[in-house]
C-alpha cells in the first residue's frame, strides 16, 4: 500500500503542468507582439499571420492527433507533444525572421492542442470515479494560472533586452517538469492494474484490453453503433455551444467595462486581465470542489443559466450606454509613440501590445480575432482586449457620469464578473471532462479529436465574423443574441447530456448503449436511476 500513494500527486502535477503550459503558450504573446513589431518592423497583417499561426497548428493538431493518441498511446502522445514543443520554443527563442517565429508558434500550438486531449484522456483512464472530475478539471485551473503567470512574467522581462526571446524560452519548463512526472506513471491503465500499481488510485476500475473489446473505426462516431450517434451528439452540441454562447468575444469589451466604471488608462486594462483571471481561478477551483458532488449536469446548468442571464443583462445596458467596437490593429501607432523602444527599457514596466488579433483560452475556448475589419474611431488608441494585459496610452479624463449612468455601468460590471464565473465553473471544465469519459477506449483520442477540431474551427468562424455581426446588428442585439444561444444551450444541456459523476467509464459506456437516443437522456435519468451490471476485472480491489 505504500507505493502506489505518489501516484495521485504525480496525476495531479501532469493535468496541472499540462494545463499551466497551454495557458502560458496562449497568453504569453500579448507580452511579445510589441517588442516583436518594433524588432521587426511588423505590419498589422504580418501580427495577425503570427499570432494566428498558433491556432492553425491548434487545428492541425485536433484534425491528426487523435490517430496518435489511440495509436501510439496517452503517454506517448503527451511526451512527443512536449517534444514538438521544445522544438518550437527553440524556433522562438533563436529566431531572426518572421518564418521562423511563425514556424515555432505553429509548432507551439500543434503541441499544446495534442497535449491537452492526451492529458484529460490520460488522466481520466487513471484514476477512479471518485477522483476523475477534480484530476482533469485541475487542468483548466492550470490553464488559467498558466495565463496569469504569463502576464507575471511579461510584467518582469518587459524591460529586459531580448526579453521577448526569455518570455517564449520560459513555456518548456512545465513541459519538461510534466515530462519527469510522467516518467514515473504507467503508459496504459490495463499495464498498471498488471503490475498492481493502479489498484488504490482506480478502485479495482481495470481496463481489459485484447480479446473481446470491440473495434471502432472513426466513422462508427456517426453510426447508431453501440449508441455512437448520441454519445457524439452529447460531445458536439457541448463543444458547440461553448463557443456559441460567445464567451472570448464578450471578454474583447473586458477593458471598456472596467474604464466605465472609473478605471481610467492603463489601469483598466490591468484589472480586466489580473482581476478577470483571479475570477476565473477562483471560479475553477469552485468547480472542482462541486463537480464530483453536485455532479456535471448540475454544473452545466447552472452556469449556462448564469451566463444567459448576465450576458443578456450586458446586452439590455449596452442599450443605454453605448461602448466601443473593440480592438484595433490601427491602435498600433499610438502605442508605439509610447517612448523610444528598441525592446529594452523603453518599454514602461506593464506595458503590453494592443491585442491585435489575440488569443484567450479556457481550455479549448480559444478566440482569433482579426481586427484588419475594424474601422477607426475616436478611442481607437484604447483597444480593449479578451483577458490579455494590454494597456492602451491613458485616455483623457471624461466628465463624471450621472448616477443612473453610474449603476448602469456597475451593472456591467457585474454581469461581466458573473459571465465570467459562470462559463469557468461550467463549460470551461465541465465539457472537456465529459468528452474524456463518453466514449469507449478504443476511439477515445479519435472522438475527442474530432470533437476538439470543430471547438478550433467554430471558434474561428465566429471571430472572423464578430465584427461584421456588430456591424450588421449592434453590440446591443450581439450580446442578446448570445444569450438567446445560451438558453439554447440550457435546453440541449438538459435533455441530452446524462449525469457521469461516480461511474466507473464502464458503466458510463453501458449506460450509452442502453440508452439508443441522445434525447432519451433527459430529466427522467440521473445516476441513482439507472441500474447496471458492474464489470468484472481480475485485478481484486
Amino acid at each position: 500500500m505504500g507505493r502506489p500513494l505518489p501516484l495521485l500527486p504525480l496525476c495531479a502535477s501532469v493535468s496541472l503542468l499540462g494545463g499551466l503550459t497551454f495557458g502560458y503558450e496562449l497568453a504569453v504573446i500579448s507580452g511579445a507582439l510589441l517588442p516583436l513589431q518594433l524588432d521587426f518592423g511588423l505590419s498589422c497583417l504580418e501580427q495577425e499571420l503570427l499570432v494566428g499561426s498558433l491556432l492553425l497548428g491548434a487545428l492541425l493538431a485536433s484534425l491528426v492527433g487523435g490517430f496518435f493518441i489511440d495509436r501510439y498511446g496517452r503517454k506517448q502522445a503527451i511526451l512527443g507533444s512536449n517534444l514538438v514543443l521544445l522544438a518550437g520554443s527553440l524556433s522562438l527563442g533563436l529566431a531572426s525572421s518572421l518564418t521562423w517565429l511563425v514556424l515555432g508558434r505553429s509548432a507551439a500550438g500543434f503541441a499544446i492542442s495534442l497535449s491537452s486531449m492526451a492529458c484529460c484522456i490520460y488522466v481520466s483512464e487513471l484514476v477512479g470515479p471518485r477522483q476523475r472530475g477534480v484530476l482533469v478539471s485541475l487542468y483548466e485551473a492550470g490553464i488559467t494560472l498558466g495565463i496569469l503567470l504569463s502576464y507575471a512574467l511579461n510584467y518582469a522581462l518587459a524591460g529586459a533586452p531580448w526579453g521577448w526571446r526569455h518570455m517564449f524560452g520560459w513555456a518548456a519548463a512545465p513541459a519538461l517538469l510534466q515530462s519527469l512526472s510522467l516518467l514515473f506513471l504507467p503508459a496504459r491503465t490495463d499495464e498498471a492494474a498488471a503490475h498492481k500499481d493502479l489498484i488504490p488510485l482506480q478502485g479495482g476500475e481495470a481496463t481489459k484490453l485484447g480479446l473481446g473489446r470491440p473495434r471502432y473505426s472513426f466513422l462508427d462516431l456517426f453510426r447508431a453503433r453501440d449508441n455512437m450517434r448520441g454519445r457524439t451528439t452529447v460531445g458536439l452540441g457541448l463543444v458547440l455551444f461553448q463557443q456559441l454562447t460567445g464567451q472570448p468575444n464578450v471578454l474583447c469589451y473586458a477593458s471598456t467595462i472596467f474604464r466605465s466604471v472609473g478605471f481610467r488608462g492603463g489601469s483598466s486594462a490591468v484589472l480586466a486581465s489580473v482581476g478577470l483571471g483571479a475570477v476565473k481561478v477562483a471560479a475553477t477551483l469552485t468547480a472542482m470542489g462541486l463537480v464530483d458532488r453536485a455532479g456535471r449536469r448540475a454544473l452545466l446548468l447552472a452556469g449556462c443559466a448564469l451566463m444567459a442571464l448576465s450576458v443578456s443583462g450586458m446586452g439590455l445596458v449596452s442599450f443605454a450606454v453605448p461602448m466601443d467596437s473593440g480592438p484595433s490593429c490601427l491602435a498600433m501607432p499610438n502605442a508605439t509613440r509610447l517612448s523610444g523602444l528598441s525592446g529594452d527599457s523603453g518599454l514602461p514596466r506593464g506595458i503590453s501590445p494592443p491585442p491585435l488579433p489575440t488569443i484567450s483560452k479556457s481550455q479549448a475556448e480559444p478566440v482569433l480575432s482579426t481586427s484588419k475589419k475594424t474601422k477607426p474611431h475616436p478611442e481607437a488608441g484604447n483597444p480593449t482586449a479578451p483577458l490579455l494585459p494590454a494597456l492602451s496610452p491613458a485616455s483623457p479624463a471624461s466628465p463624471s457620469p450621472a448616477p443612473e449612468q453610474a449603476l448602469l455601468h456597475w451593472t456591467a460590471l457585474v454581469c461581466m464578473m458573473v459571465f465570467v464565473s459562470a462559463f469557468s465553473f461550467g463549460f470551461g471544465p465541465v465539457t472537456w471532462l465529459v468528452l474524456s469519459e463518453i466514449y469507449p477506449v478504443e476511439i477515445r483520442g479519435r472522438a475527442f479529436a474530432f470533437c476538439n477540431s470543430f471547438n478550433w474551427a467554430t471558434n474561428l468562424f465566429i471571430s472572423l465574423f464578430f465584427l461584421d455581426l456588430i456591424g450588421a446588428i449592434g453590440l446591443s442585439w450581439t450580446f442578446l443574441l448570445y444569450g438567446l444561444t445560451a438558453i439554447l444551450g440550457l435546453g440541449f444541456i438538459y435533455l441530452c447530456v446524462p449525469e457521469t459523476k461516480g461511474q466507473s467509464l464502464a458503466e458510463i459506456d453501458q449506460q450509452f448503449q442502453r440508452r439508443r437516443f441522445a434525447l432519451s437522456f433527459g430529466h427522467r435519468q440521473s445516476s441513482a436511476g439507472v441500474q447496471y451490471s458492474r464489470i468484472e476485472v481480475s485485478a481484486a480491489s
